[in-house]
């Protein structure tokens, strides 16, 4: 390129690109699209990630499929244009997934009608069996303004049998849940995220020749590189931001001027920015320039074709809106958990989608516990371990505690009532955790329990002499006369009796004692007298002969004397 001026530049650019074109290969940005329900269509899906909205990168999103029974192509507004949300997600359920259809308007229009209508992401059915494409920005134009910034939803275009198959199941009328998955749709092969982003301006309009992009984005680079020198790189985020801002083509600001005042404006030095940039019209090579172009040529699986704008992560593409806090999100989540620097943690990115309607997962307001827990990657909705208490289920629309003291968190999602400081509940520790109602009621154990009248339904209090009253959870059974209830035995009997019959049982129990008592004095007496005479017997045989446990014995009577 050596001998061509910047007016030659453009051109040799275009040559450059319609030279690689002829074995170019752009490879669609991909990210996993999980079947969960119903069991037919089970299974791990591809999808396109669109080039707006903001992808959910690093994180994953579990949503209910809504195929809309009009406007089934989203080309107009649903509702007919009033504030009604039909797709906004209910409390304790799944986040909705408008699969729509694609054609007759641009895929920007179609998602950002679902957004209006409260859908959390959408999914545009291809009408053609072909590879997925990337579902790009359409040229800029007044109508296509008032959206393309606004969209927050992520989007995803998957392949038309796939797709048709999630309607014949939508409209059968069978739940259809999906789970989006962002978290390897940006490689984390080490600690370090490598990025590229070229000219951020995408307004080519008439009345602006290919040089004076070519000018501003070597100017973009510029500013990058004096902002980085006073260790203010972020700098060139506002840079981009304000000049898009303050110095739109449609109103013939494109120039060097405005970006000048832009320059100044956020306190960088401008003749260092003009050293940078030496002559545009010199016959010669700038450097930057040139490694911009190199960088613009894909190489491995990224593809050799490159969409301007464009910001490239771990060699995978970025896909969605160039705003800072959403790219500065795509970087983050390019690091392996735990190994991501301070400032993907930071408060400005740690928005906590938990406050918005608890992130639509389960919540128990009554006890305090919910399963929405935010991260930077995005908010997660599972079961938690509350109190010691491990909450189970899918996070979304159902937690119910479990284990050893789980009756201890709202009575186990079971039934409870209190009246008059007496409490029944139909949580059961032991067994197999299913709610029961105690005894004295009888329900589902879960909504409701009933007291039982034991009384109207002679289950007990029945014997002739006995009144009963009900009581709830309960009941009391009283005896006429002196006579006394034996629940036991459910029969009433005279105090009197039972009086006798406590001091016959007394003397009883102290004639037992008494028996018992001599009966071992007898064997004792047996046993010390057998000892005795058993002494007796030896001592008088022993005078007589030896035995075998003693040595001779000697007779001194019978003794010489001298």
């Amino acid at each position: 390129m050596r001998g061509l001026g910047f007016r030659q530049l453009p051109l040799l650019l275009l040559a450059f690109v319609a030279a690689v074109e002829v074995d170019a290969r752009f490879v669609v940005e991909k990210n996993s699209l999980m079947v969960t329900s119903p069991t037919a269509l089970r299974g791990r899906r591809d999808s396109a990630i669109g080039n707006f909205g903001i992808p959910q990168y690093g994180g994953s999103m579990a949503g209910a499929v809504v195929y809309p029974k009009g406007n089934s192509d989203a080309c107009d507004a649903f509702g007919g244009g009033s504030k009604e949300q039909l797709f906004r997600t209910k409390p304790g359920a799944l986040p909705s997934f408008l699969l729509i259809d694609r054609g007759h308007c641009l895929f920007a229009k179609k998602v950002w009608n679902a957004q209006n209508a409260g859908a959390s992401a959408v999914l545009v059915v291809d009408d053609k069996d072909e590879p997925l494409i990337t579902m790009d920005l359409p040229r800029e134009d007044d109508e296509a303004a008032k959206y393309i910034q606004n969209i927050t939803i992520p989007s995803a275009l998957i392949d038309k049998k796939f797709g048709e198959q999630l309607k014949k199941a939508v409209k059968d009328g069978e739940m259809v849940n999906v789970n989006l998955d962002w978290r390897e749709a940006v490689p984390h092969p080490d600690d370090r995220v490598e990025y590229c982003a070229p000219d951020p301006e995408q307004d080519f309009s008439t009345g602006y020749e290919g040089k004076d992009v070519v000018v501003e984005n070597l100017r973009q680079l510029c500013v990058f590189n004096v902002a980085k020198e006073i260790k203010k790189p972020w700098i060139w985020w506002d840079y981009v931001t304000d000049f898009h801002i303050r110095c739109p083509m449609k109103d013939k600001k494109y120039n060097k001027k405005c970006a000048e005042t832009v320059i100044k404006s956020l306190g960088l030095d401008v003749k260092k920015v003009d050293k940078c940039m030496g002559d545009p019209n010199a016959d010669s090579d700038h450097f930057l320039l040139k490694m911009e172009q190199d960088a613009q040529i894909g190489k491995g699986s990224r593809g050799d074709v490159t969409i301007l704008p464009t910001l490239v992560v771990n060699n995978r593409q970025y896909r969605g809106k160039l705003e800072r806090k959403a790219v500065l999100k795509a970087l983050c989540a390019g690091f392996e958990e735990t190994t991501e620097p301070n400032v993907c943690l930071s408060d400005d990115m740690e928005t906590n989608e938990c406050l918005s309607d608890n992130g639509g997962c389960w919540q128990d307001k009554a006890a305090n516990v919910t399963a929405c827990r935010d991260t930077f990657r995005g908010r997660v909705c599972e079961c938690p371990t509350f109190n010691g208490v491990q909450f189970k289920g899918d996070g979304y629309s159902n937690c119910e505690p479990a284990g050893p003291g789980k009756c201890l968190i709202n009575h186990g999602g079971c039934w409870h009532e209190t009246r008059n400081g007496k409490t029944f509940s139909a949580c059961q520790q032991s067994g197999n955790g299913d709610c029961k109602c105690p005894a004295g009621f009888r329900g589902d154990g879960v909504k409701k329990c009933h007291d039982i009248d034991e009384c109207t339904e002679k289950k007990a209090c029945q014997c002739p002499d006995c009144s009963c009253r009900d009581t709830w959870g309960g009941y009391e059974c009283t005896c006429s006369g002196d006579l006394l209830y034996i629940k036991e035995h459910d029969t009433c009997i005279s105090k009197t009796a039972v009086q006798a019959k406590a001091a016959w049982a007394a003397v009883w129990g102290i004639l037992v004692a008494l028996a018992v008592l001599a009966a071992g004095s007898y064997v004792v007496y047996k046993y010390r007298l057998r000892s005795y005479m058993d002494s007796e017997i030896r001592a008088i045989m022993a005078q007589y002969m030896p035995l075998d446990s003693q040595g001779e014995v000697t007779n001194h009577s019978q003794e010489d004397h001298p």
